[in-house]
């Protein structure tokens, strides 16, 4: 009813949508055929999991009209680009596979790849994506052994590689080009399919190392031509062609997408990769939206394999590469296999997706239910860690939808000298949300602290002046420090049940604002023994002494450091060794 008069007006035409939450910002990005009818689906009928927590969390929507479908799909893709919603179902860091890259000039030169945006590239060929990234470096170590190309950056000098014999000298000697056209022909021809010219040259450096009596270097390459016996194996498929080919299979249920991707590289099946996750609009078009975000982080091959109930006309408009639905034969029976694959592991895989919801989504909306909270998305969680007063140090972790937000996480070196946790509280929470206040960044919708009344009271009076409707819970302990309670908003006391998700969850997200908390009040504990030592040794000022912390980290290592004199003079490189000696040795005699 909210967006009943806003529907109204929105057009039964093709266009990207936006979702936006209360803070202006932008939680999920979508494109539809028809937008009237895709955002009218949003508010007309009951949803279920992630789906039903971003129907909660949508305060506003916009949208964008376009004039076809394939120009939606780019709009699509841009913003969620640009804007990285946390709905949306692929994340914008996704590394892409390695390639096999052969660069030919100006030296011949084979290397291990991985490209974000993969272009084709002046005298750069490149051959994968390999799924198994241990295959991908095997096959590239080889080919570096069995061939001399140029290995190292060295551009003036021999190196160790020409001396015994991997190399030509490409850095000083004039080549023999027949020599060099003639090597690169038979690695390209392996890297483009035919194993027999690696395998004749295995054979053929194995005969030789067996005449020299070299067994062991024999062996090895006999442990390589095995390899590569296995890999083209179970490599094989029988096409009439060497075309590369991606095919994509998919399988959807209970509101989860499973898709396969198979990559065929020169007649070989090189890999595969599986994707799981929750959807909230129609699952071909987050097939349509997948393979599109896709091809901006993989390289396109020349022909991609679908199913039928894809929109091949506007991937094709999106990408430059011809998109096909075989009907009979050996390649029906590759994307049969891809789909087949979609839905075994979907079937494997949704009981543990399942309770793993339990564990967090469901937890959270107990959680929500308990405190009576209109919404809950993000949690910050506070811990303090000292001892005995000293390096006093606060941390927060965030958790958002049930699951940490590790980029969210900060530290704080207090700066209140006493050992005092309510205004070390008051201090840490004034910091965070006056800054987030000055910065305009996302607040929580519950802030938890790591104790009981006292640091709810501090966290409560510090947003009371900052004029800042957050929630305060706490978690208290019992007298063997194990969690035993929720105090709730309303600081009653509400006992948990030690078998259920909600107190898990609860355990989960306290053990890891104290691991955080902990691990930086370490850190800056070990940092300052190592800057009180160093105070004691003539001719290391603030600078040199900062540069040495930055590097060693610990004292241990500064002792056992062979390079101290990058840093340090080397009469005072030498007193500090002697004074850490004479440290070490008088607390041997105490011990």
């Amino acid at each position: 009813m909210k967006f009943k008069e806003k529907l109204s007006l929105v057009p039964n035409l093709p266009g990207s949508y936006q979702m936006y939450d209360e803070n202006n910002v932008i939680i999920y990005v979508g494109k539809a055929k028809d937008l009237k009818k895709r955002l009218s689906s949003y508010f007309n009928r009951e949803h279920t999991g992630k789906t039903k927590m971003l129907v909660e969390n949508i305060h506003d929507f916009k949208y964008v009209v376009a004039t076809t479908e394939a120009e939606a799909l780019l709009i699509e893709i841009n913003l969620i680009k640009k804007y990285k919603p946390k709905y949306n179902i692929m994340l914008m860091d996704d590394k892409s596979y390695p390639y096999i890259e052969y660069i030919s000039k100006p030296y011949p030169k084979l290397k291990i790849s991985r490209y974000l945006s993969v272009k084709k590239k002046d005298n750069k060929i490149l051959f994968g994506p390999y799924p198994n990234a241990y295959a991908a470096r095997r096959i590239v170590n080889l080919i570096n052994r069995l061939y001399p190309l140029k290995k190292c950056d060295n551009k003036k000098e021999l190196c160790l590689y020409y001396h015994i014999g991997e190399c030509l000298g490409y850095c000083s000697k004039k080549l023999d080009q027949a020599k060099v056209d003639a090597m690169e022909h038979e690695i390209l021809s392996f890297l483009r399919g035919n194993d027999k010219i690696l395998k004749d040259k295995i054979m053929e450096k194995i005969n030789t190392y067996s005449e020299n009596l070299n067994f062991e270097l024999a062996n090895e390459l006999k442990s390589e031509l095995e390899y590569i016996n296995i890999i083209s194996e179970k490599q094989r498929v029988d096409l009439s062609d060497l075309i590369n080919r991606d095919v994509f299979g998919f399988y959807y249920k209970n509101n989860y997408l499973s898709i396969d991707v198979f990559y065929l590289r020169n007649g070989k099946l090189v890999g595969h990769k599986n994707d799981i996750f929750s959807i909230s609009t129609d699952e071909v078009d987050e097939v349509e939206y997948y393979i599109a975000k896709f091809y901006t982080t993989h390289e396109i091959p020349k022909e991609i394999f679908v199913s039928k109930e894809l929109n091949k006309e506007l991937l094709e408009s999106v990408i430059e590469t011809k998109f096909i639905t075989p009907e009979k034969g050996t390649k029906k029976g590759l994307l049969d296999m891809a789909t087949l694959n979609a839905k075994i592991n979907y079937e494997n895989k949704f009981k543990l997706i399942e309770k793993d919801e339990e564990r967090t989504i469901k937890s959270n909306e107990e959680l929500k239910s308990i405190l009576n909270l209109p919404k809950l998305t993000r949690i910050d969680l506070f811990d303090n860690s000292n001892l005995f007063g000293s390096f006093a140090v606060s941390g927060m972790v965030v958790f958002i939808n049930g699951k940490p937000s590790k980029s969210e996480y900060r530290k704080y070196k207090v700066l209140l000298e006493k050992n005092d946790d309510y205004h070390t509280m008051q201090e840490v929470i004034y910091r965070r949300y006056n800054r987030a206040l000055m910065e305009n960044s996302e607040l929580p919708d519950l802030i938890l602290v790591d104790g009981g009344i006292t640091q709810i009271h501090a966290a409560k009076e510090v947003l009371n002046d900052l004029n800042l409707p957050i929630a305060v819970a706490g978690l208290k302990k019992d007298n063997k420090h194990n969690t035993n309670s929720l105090i709730n908003l309303n600081e009653e006391e509400i006992e948990l049940d030690v078998t259920s998700n909600l107190f898990h969850y609860l355990t989960r997200m306290q053990d890891e604002v104290h691991r955080f908390a902990i691990t930086y009040h370490r850190e800056i504990r070990s940092k300052g023994q190592i800057a009180s030592v160093l105070d004691n040794v003539p001719g290391i000022g603030a600078k040199r002494k900062k540069e040495l912390i930055k590097k060693y980290k610990t004292i241990s290592k500064i002792m056992e450091a062979d390079d101290l004199t990058t840093i340090l003079p080397e009469n005072v490189a030498k007193n500090l060794k002697e004074y850490l000696k004479s440290i070490k040795e008088v607390n041997h005699e105490n011990n």
